[in-house]
């Protein structure tokens, strides 16, 4: 079934244009709320956001549909998207709803779902949502003495760090180090430095000033550049850069040296093998991580399983297999251990749990393995299907050709954004260039003759 409103993580688009106008938002809450109406009892949705300016709008929406399909709301204001997968449990609220956008500028934004047990919404349960989203609902909407109710919710952002910070051993503190956080002027930008100074950390806190406008604007995973430059300036000793949301993570170290989403998941799935605490044998990544990675995992007997691009596709492959761990290249972690979804806060804890019984410099704890060179060219489109294409085509397999057993070639739609994403890695990374470059080119070609 082909997808009018659902995306790779939820519903995604420009604020006040379709879909991300107030008109389909409201329609999300009624045929969210009608969905997930079990039983006879006070149904309930937590409702969170980042700090877009358009949250505002699209929560007021929500409210409405979810009140007129009968559901009492939660409203928790600015806060990871992961603290509202873990609120959806601990308050039995039977669906929990992020008003963000991830990773992308402020003019985007997007709606993410949550069942009552904490997860993203399977194909299935979107594709319910999405056939109620073009009928009339009004019919079996609530009655006029059944309407929900609507209230804030005070001390939720204690309840998140408290649930982060239980996540590292009990006796562990981080007295002795010096971090930069970059909150990417989020919804983290109150949660996680408080949650690294309370446990004996001295943060240094930047892109905490969200205005609306700012979230991701040069800083957070996206745009690391300017945390690297504040390590170095403050002499410390890592840096943590969240998204938008705080769903990912990237590292700093101490040199100003990213590390990426691949690296992180080697040190955990090393700590943790080690610990024995690893579970299936291996982890979970995308099409998208390094074939660095892969081999890294292969030398000491654990199996990379790789999924389609999307943090939901990593955790139902996880589940199904039996993994603890899993993610995505762009820093998109889980550990099953601890959260239902990707939790940037609680991945760089567990990043910083190896650097304080290492006692060594983030440098060298953080980086396991030299990735194969790897080039990634996004292609914006503006429709049609290019990939169809007979020259298309053709340079694929091309390139598939030239890379043979040595490399790997992934072209993929972008599930969020109008782009084509051309990936290949290999030993030769001057063969890599060129088969990007050419397939790019090909693209374009059929772009414009379109």
């Amino acid at each position: 079934m082909t997808k009018k409103y659902f995306g790779t993580d939820g519903i995604r688009g420009r604020a006040n244009r379709f879909p991300m106008t107030a008109e389909v938002a409201m329609k999300v809450g009624m045929a969210a709320g009608l969905t997930f109406q079990n039983g006879n009892h006070r149904h309930r949705v937590v409702l969170g956001k980042d700090t877009r300016l358009s949250g505002y709008m699209i929560e007021n929406a929500l409210v409405a549909g979810f009140c007129a399909a009968g559901m009492d709301v939660f409203l928790l204001g600015p806060i990871p998207t992961p603290a509202v997968a873990m609120l959806v449990r601990s308050l039995r609220a039977d669906i929990g709803v992020m008003i963000s956008a991830s990773h992308n500028p402020f003019e985007d934004n997007g709606i993410k779902l949550f069942g009552p047990d904490g997860y993203k919404l399977s194909d299935r349960i979107e594709d319910r949502i999405e056939a109620l989203l073009d009928k009339g609902v009004e019919l079996a909407l609530a009655d006029a003495d059944s309407l929900g109710r609507a209230k804030r919710v005070d001390g939720v952002h204690d309840r998140y760090i408290e649930f982060a910070k239980r996540t590292l051993p009990r006796a562990m503190s981080l007295s002795g180090l010096r971090i930069v956080v970059d909150c990417a002027n989020g919804a983290a930008y109150k949660v996680a430095p408080a949650a690294l100074w309370e446990l004996g950390a001295e943060v240094v806190p930047i892109h905490v000033e969200p205005d609306g406008l700012n979230i991701n604007r040069d800083c957070g995973s996206t745009s690391p550049l300017s945390l690297a430059k504040k390590v170095h300036e403050v002499r410390a000793d890592i840096g943590i850069a969240l998204d938008g949301d705080a769903d990912r993570v990237v590292i700093v170290d101490e040199n100003g040296t990213v590390v990426d989403g691949d690296q992180i998941m080697a040190l955990i799935a090393q700590s943790w093998h080690e610990s024995e605490r690893l579970a299936g044998g291996g982890i979970a990544a995308t099409v998208m991580s390094n074939l660095g990675l892969e081999r890294f995992l292969n030398a000491r007997g654990l199996e990379l399983h790789r999924t389609k691009v999307g943090d939901r596709y990593v955790v139902e492959h996880m589940r199904a297999h039996g993994l603890n761990v899993g993610g995505e290249q762009s820093g998109h972690v889980i550990l099953s251990d601890f959260t239902t979804s990707g939790d940037g806060l609680v991945t760089a804890l567990q990043v910083l749990a190896c650097i304080k019984r290492e006692n060594r410099p983030a440098s060298e704890v953080c980086r396991k393995f030299e990735p194969v060179p790897q080039v990634l060219r996004n292609v914006r489109i503006a429709g049609g299907k290019p990939l169809e294409r007979a020259p298309v085509k053709a340079a694929i397999a091309d390139a598939q050709a030239r890379l043979g057993q040595a490399g790997r070639l992934v072209i993929r739609p972008s599930g969020t954004e109008p782009l084509i994403r051309v990936m290949a890695e290999g030993d030769d990374p001057e063969l890599v260039r060129a088969v990007v470059d050419d397939i790019v080119d090909a693209i374009a070609d059929a772009r414009t003759a379109a």
